[in-house]
């Protein structure tokens, strides 16, 4: 990707600047002091020179250098001779402007580093997921813990996981990244177990989190919101969502975002891309049913999202998805739900209640516009942030 190798050489020049700048910042004088410094000279020099190579970000890019640290003295000496604490600090923030401006452009280069390999990383993430159920397939679920697994078994996850890694570059690896490593190195079943149950599932879950930006700003529209009040607003209070708005992928997202924010339920999946045929398998999670009698139970959990606002989900493409599940026994699904940004036809409703009565597995679940937006209502901050309001 070569887009990613710009990003590359403008992290390494940065790296440089950033520990040139620490070198000079530890030798500059903490008093009134004139003369030369040789080193602090050279680096300077070497400092403007890779200032210039850095690109700017949103048409920004730091300007602040190092200062002359005979100037610097003169600085100081004037401001004890104002003897205002004002001038003081003045001057110290002066010093300090170069850290400042490389912070901010590291914090820049990092939101557009995240940007850049969204998608990407997205469907490693997804590709990994598949790789962990194709080696537990092919050890089965009686093997014994010490049985060794073939190296080459891991070769495709251990690729991927690099890949991961490039696509990272510096960023703080997830907390259990070593020890899913280690884990591969290992390569016993008991291993395996491990990265399934605590290390991929920590990994994948704090790649996820880091993908979208918990602390990214949702665009606001007003300056001072006692202003709306001040103006009492009047007139209908919108419910309805504006799923036009998002596509599938979108929908998807939304859905997975949900589950992953809501207490109850763990080790969200993504599974296959949109649109591919996932035999009604686009996100699988585990809820979590908390028991103080019966102790803790867990159910595999699969939703099928449709992205469907001018057609309702029909009775036959419900009996398809459910007989759909039968061919994903390990583990089995014990719940399907069918999200959807529409309805179900009447006799989709009539046939899956029957189905539940019945006690049929899986029990199936319908989420449809109106349920999904009860629950959004609870949760302003997704709606906003898929921007599912009308204007």
């Amino acid at each position: 990707m070569t887009a990613l190798e710009q990003f590359e050489a403008t992290e390494a020049n940065l790296i440089k600047l950033e520990r040139l700048w620490d070198e000079m910042a530890e030798m500059i004088p903490t008093g009134v002091t004139f003369g030369e410094n040789v080193e602090y000279e050279d680096r300077a020099r070497s400092f403007d020179i890779l200032l210039a190579s850095l690109p700017k970000i949103g048409g920004w890019k730091p300007t602040a250098t190092p200062p002359d640290l005979d100037g610097l003295a003169q600085s100081r000496l004037d401001a004890m001779e104002i003897d205002e604490p004002s001038a003081h600090v003045s001057v110290e923030r002066w010093i300090e402007e170069p850290g400042r401006e490389l912070r901010e452009y590291r914090f820049r280069l990092n939101n557009m580093r995240k940007a850049l390999i969204r998608d990407a990383l997205v469907g490693l993430i997804d590709q990994i997921d598949a790789d962990i159920r194709t080696v537990r397939a092919g050890v089965g679920p009686d093997a014994d813990p010490r049985q060794q697994i073939e190296r080459d078994v891991w070769n495709a996850i251990r690729e991927r996981m690099k890949q991961v890694e490039v696509l990272l570059g510096s960023s703080v690896k997830p907390a259990r990244w070593s020890d899913m490593m280690r884990h591969m190195d290992f390569g016993y079943v008991g291993d395996l177990y491990d990265i399934e149950a605590m290390d991929w599932p920590d990994v994948k879950n704090t790649l996820r989190k880091g993908l979208y930006g918990v602390n990214e700003a949702v665009p606001v529209q007003v300056e001072d919101l006692s202003a709306l009040v001040a103006a009492r607003p009047t007139g209908p209070i919108t419910t309805a969502l504006a799923w036009s708005k998002i596509d599938d992928q979108a929908f998807e997202r939304l859905i997975f975002t949900l589950i992953s924010d809501t207490p109850g339920y763990e080790n969200p999946e993504w599974l296959m891309q949109t649109r591919a045929p996932d035999k009604g398998r686009d996100l699988s999670v585990m809820r979590v049913i908390q028991d103080e009698l019966s102790g803790t139970l867990r159910l595999r959990v699969v939703i099928q999202c449709k992205h469907w606002t001018s057609r309702s989900v029909s009775l036959s493409e419900v009996s398809s998805t459910k007989d759909q599940m039968a061919l994903w026994p390990n583990p089995r699904v014990d719940v399907l739900i069918i999200a959807t940004s529409g309805r179900f036809t009447a006799d989709a409703v009539t046939w899956i209640e029957q189905h539940n009565a019945n006690g049929a597995s899986p029990r199936i679940e319908m989420w449809p516009e109106s349920h999904l937006e009860r629950l959004l209502a609870a949760r302003p901050a997704i709606i906003a942030e898929f921007g599912l309001r009308g204007h």
